[in-house]
């Protein structure tokens, strides 16, 4: 995994919530399956924010993905806002899940 962020403790708290995010067609959380790609955080704003992507542009879960990681960090950070950036570049492959991820995926 190679998650851009601008605080390392910040971000390994993140994720650890984010953990809890799954991806309900193929059963493995946001942060295994490589989805999240930047977490930042903006303390003059209280704000903190996330790039990540989905397996497919057309995923039909991904609205619902993508506001469970909102929520997710919500309650990470309850006083700060929260903002999730879709993206699809670089596009999301298989060298993005972590090594627990593929074993759980038999890859």
């Amino acid at each position: 995994m190679n998650i851009i962020t601008n605080d390392l403790i910040k971000c390994k708290d993140a994720l650890r919530f984010l953990e809890r995010v799954f991806d309900p067609e193929i059963g493995l959380n946001v942060v295994d399956l490589g989805l999240i790609y930047e977490i930042s955080f903006n303390e003059e704003e209280n704000k903190a924010t996330c790039s990540m992507t989905l397996t497919t542009q057309f995923c039909p879960m991904g609205e619902s993905i993508v506001e469970n990681v909102r929520i997710a960090l919500q309650s990470a950070y309850s006083n700060s806002l929260i903002e999730v950036k879709l993206c699809f570049q670089p596009p999301w492959n298989y060298d993005r899940i972590s090594e627990s991820g593929r074993i759980f995926l038999n890859r």
